[in-house]
C-alpha cells in the first residue's frame, strides 16, 4: 500500500493518494483495478478488460457505461475527452511509474471536477541507466501478454519505448480480447533552464462484448453472454493515437512555466445487436501554467496561473445490423440510417496560491473558471440542416483550505471546494436527436477535514478523513430504448463518508522488510431531493457503489530477491436501482503473488512470478449496470460476473547496459 507520504503530500490540505511503481508491479500486469481498489474512497468496477467504471466518493456511480465526472491525465496530458469521459484501459501498466489520485473537487488546476483527478506518471529512468527488457505472462482463460521494452538515459536525455501484445479468451462467452500498443516517451534537456518532453501512445484494439446478464443467468450460468450480443458476435475495435509535447522552463528563481500541446485521434467500429456504430474522433488541446515564488506581505507564497483548452471533432454513423437474417454469421452491416457531426469545446482557466502563514500554518486557495460548448449537425437527412449550438455558460469553482502542523510529521487540515461536471453529449440529446438546451451542469460543494501523521520514526503512517459533498442539479440518465438514454436534472444528492489508512513499514529481520497495511471506506451516499417520472426517490441510497470497503494486506521483500504480497478486500452490498428494490451481496476477494529475482549474468537479471486472483473462488458481480431495464419479456440485465479463481505466472529478462 502507500509508503509514508513525502512532506509535500502530507502537508497538502487535500485527500491525495500515491501509488508507486512497486505497488503497480504487485498486480497481474494486466489491469489497474486491484491497485486502485486499495485506495480509500476509490472504487473501480471491471466488467471486462475493455469495460470499466471508476467512481471516487460515489461520484459517477450512476454512469451507465464507462467513467465520467473524473478527470485523468498522463504526464499532464488529458486522457479525458472534451465532454469528460475517461478510459484508462488503453494504458499499459508497463509504462507507468506511479499514480496520484486527488479526491473530490480539490484540484483547481485540473478543472475542479466533482469526483477528482487521476494523474498517471510515466516510468522514470535513473540517470545513466540503460536497459532492454522482455517479459511474458500466461494465465487462466487464455491470457497471454508479451512485452518488449528498452530505455536509455544520461545526464541530458532519456527515452523509453515499449511494445505490448495482450490477449485473452475470457471467462465468459463472446469475450475474446486483443490489444496491441506501442508507447514512446522521453525528455531532452535543452539547456540548464529548459527541458523538452514528449510521448506517444498508439493502440489497436479488438474486444468482443459479452455485455451484462440477468440475475438468473448470473446465478446459474455466469460464464454466459447476453443472448443478443452472442448472436450478433458483438465487439468493439479501434485504432487510437494519443500524443503530446511539453516544455518546462525556469526563467529565474522566482519564475517558471510549463507548456504542452496534445492531440488524440480515434477511429472505431462497433457492431451491436441494435445497430452498427462507426465513430471518428480528433482532439487538439493546449495547456499552460506559469509559476511564481515570492513573498506576499512578508509571507512565503507560490502562485500558479494557467489555462487548459481543447477542441474535439466527433462524427458517428449508424447502420442496421442484419445478424438475425443469417444466424451463426455474426453481425452483418446493412443500410445506413443516421450520421451526425459534433464539435465540442472546453476551456478552463485557473489561479491557485499556497501561502505559508506561519511555521505551522499553510493556506491553500484557488479559483477555476470553465466554459464548455457543443454543436451538432445532422448530415444524413436531406435538405438544409443548420447546426444546433449550446453552451453551459460559465462555471466558477473556488477552493480554500488550511493545513496546520500539530507535531513532528503530524498535520490536520480543513478545506472547502466547489466543483462541477458537464453532461455528455449523449445526455444532452432528446429522443429525436436534438440538443436539450434546458440541461444544466451538476454542481457540488465539498467540505473536508483530515488528519495525516507519521509515527514510530516515520515507520507508521496513518490518515483519517471525513468529508461531505452536496450535489445539486443531479444528472440522471433515463433509459428510453436499448441503447438510448435521456439526461435530466432531477434533484440533489448527499455524499458523506470516512476514509482511513494505516501503513506500517519495518524490518523484522536484517534481510527482510515487511509492510502490512489496512484501509477502510465507510460512506452514505443518498438522494436528498430526487423525483423522476413522478416517483420520489428522496432518502434512497445511490446505486452501483458499495457502502463499505475494507482492505487488508502485506508485502514481504527479501534481500535475497524473494518477494510476496497478499491483498484481502471486503466490499459491501450495492443497490442496483434508484428505488433500492434490488441489491447485490457483499463479497470478499483474496489475491496473492510471489516472485523471485536473480542475476543470470553480471548484467542480466531474470524474475519469475506466480499469482492467484480470487483465491477463495468468490462468486460476485465485478460490475453492475445501474437501473437496467428489461425490454419485452426479457428480464433486466444488471450483472457483469467476476472471474472465478484464476492463476497467472510469468518471467522477465532485463539486460542492463554499462
Amino acid at each position: 500500500m502507500n509508503a509514508p507520504i513525502r512532506n509535500s503530500i502530507q502537508h497538502s490540505a487535500a485527500a491525495v493518494s500515491i501509488i508507486t511503481e512497486k505497488e503497480i508491479n504487485q498486480a497481474d500486469a494486466v489491469i489497474l483495478t486491484p491497485v486502485l481498489n486499495k485506495i480509500p474512497g476509490v472504487f473501480m468496477q471491471q466488467g471486462a478488460l475493455n469495460t470499466s467504471r471508476i467512481t471516487i466518493r460515489g461520484i459517477g456511480a450512476r454512469t451507465q457505461y464507462g467513467t465520467a465526472k473524473i478527470k485523468a491525465y498522463f504526464e499532464g496530458i488529458p486522457l479525458s475527452n472534451a465532454e469528460g469521459e475517461t478510459a484508462l484501459e488503453d494504458i499499459d501498466l508497463e509504462v507507468l511509474g506511479g499514480v496520484e489520485i486527488i479526491k473530490g473537487p480539490n484540484s483547481t488546476s485540473f478543472g475542479a471536477g466533482l469526483g477528482g483527478v487521476i494523474n498517471l506518471r510515466a516510468k522514470q529512468l535513473d540517470s545513466g541507466a540503460s536497459f532492454a527488457k522482455t517479459a511474458t505472462t500466461f494465465g487462466s482463460f487464455g491470457l497471454t501478454k508479451q512485452i518488449v521494452s528498452a530505455g536509455y538515459s544520461d545526464s541530458q536525455s532519456g527515452i523509453f519505448a515499449n511494445y505490448s501484445n495482450l490477449q485473452q479468451d475470457g471467462y465468459r462467452d463472446n469475450s475474446d480480447y486483443n490489444r496491441q500498443s506501442l508507447n514512446l516517451f522521453g525528455k531532452q534537456k535543452l539547456s540548464e533552464k529548459s527541458t523538452l518532453s514528449f510521448f506517444g501512445i498508439a493502440t489497436r484494439l479488438k474486444a468482443y462484448i459479452p455485455s451484462s446478464i440477468s440475475e438468473t443467468a448470473f446465478k446459474t450460468k455466469p460464464e454466459s453472454a447476453a443472448a443478443t450480443w452472442l448472436a450478433a458476435q458483438g465487439f468493439e475495435s479501434y485504432d487510437k493515437l494519443l500524443a503530446g509535447i511539453g516544455l518546462e522552463h525556469q526563467f529565474s528563481k522566482k519564475w517558471s512555466a510549463d507548456l504542452s500541446l496534445f492531440s488524440n485521434f480515434r477511429d472505431a467500429y462497433e457492431p451491436r445487436p441494435f445497430d452498427i456504430l462507426e465513430e471518428k474522433n480528433s482532439m487538439l488541446g493546449f495547456r499552460a501554467k506559469v509559476n511564481y515564488k515570492a513573498s506576499l506581505f512578508y509571507l512565503p507564497n507560490t502562485i500558479s496561473l494557467g489555462t487548459e483548452f481543447m477542441t474535439e471533432n466527433y462524427a458517428f454513423s449508424l447502420f442496421r445490423n442484419l445478424y438475425q437474417s443469417s444466424p451463426g454469421q455474426g453481425s452483418i452491416q446493412g443500410d445506413q440510417f443516421s450520421e451526425m457531426e459534433q464539435k465540442r469545446g472546453y476551456w478552463n482557466g485557473f489561479i491557485q496560491m499556497e501561502t505559508k502563514l506561519s511555521d505551522k500554518l499553510n493556506l491553500e486557495s484557488g479559483l477555476a473558471f470553465n466554459t464548455t460548448n457543443y454543436s451538432q449537425q445532422d448530415v444524413f437527412l436531406s435538405g438544409e440542416n443548420p447546426k444546433e449550438k449550446y453552451t453551459f455558460g460559465s462555471v466558477w469553482s473556488p477552493r480554500l483550505a488550511l493545513s496546520y502542523t500539530i507535531g513532528e510529521a503530524k498535520n490536520v487540515y480543513v478545506s472547502f471546494s466547489k466543483g462541477f461536471s458537464v453532461p455528455t453529449v449523449a445526455e444532452t440529446l432528446t429522443p429525436d436527436g436534438k440538443l436539450n438546451t434546458n440541461l444544466q451542469s451538476e454542481k457540488g460543494v465539498n467540505y473536508e477535514i483530515g488528519f495525516k501523521a507519521n509515527f514510530l520514526d516515520k515507520k507508521l503512517y496513518t490518515e483519517l478523513i471525513f468529508y461531505s459533498a452536496q450535489i445539486k442539479d443531479l444528472l440522471v440518465a433515463r433509459r428510453v430504448a436499448e441503447d438510448q438514454y435521456v439526461g435530466i436534472n432531477a434533484g440533489e444528492s448527499s455524499h458523506k463518508g470516512l476514509e482511513f489508512l494505516l501503513n506500517y513499514k519495518f524490518r523484522p529481520h536484517s534481510n527482510i522488510q515487511l509492510n502490512p497495511y489496512f484501509s477502510a471506506t465507510i460512506n452514505r451516499f443518498e438522494f436528498k431531493d430526487f423525483v423522476d417520472n413522478d416517483t420520489d426517490y428522496s432518502g434512497k441510497l445511490l446505486p452501483a457503489v458499495p457502502d463499505t470497503q475494507f482492505n487488508f494486506g502485506f508485502d514481504v521483500v527479501s534481500d535475497t530477491g524473494f518477494n510476496f504480497n497478499a491483498s484481502y478486500r471486503l466490499t459491501g452490498k450495492m443497490y442496483l436501482d434508484d428505488a433500492n428494490s434490488k441489491e447485490t451481496s457483499g463479497y470478499q476477494l483474496l489475491d496473492v503473488k510471489a516472485g523471485y529475482g536473480f542475476f543470470i549474468l553480471k548484467n542480466v537479471k531474470m524474475e519469475i512470478n506466480l499469482g492467484i486472483q480470487n483465491a477463495l473462488n468468490e462468486k460476485y458481480a465485478a460490475s453492475v449496470l445501474p437501473n437496467a431495464v428489461g425490454f419485452g419479456t426479457a428480464p433486466a440485465r444488471y450483472y457483469y460476473p467476476g472471474n472465478p479463481v484464476n492463476y497467472y505466472g510469468g518471467f522477465s529478462v532485463v539486460y542492463a547496459f554499462k
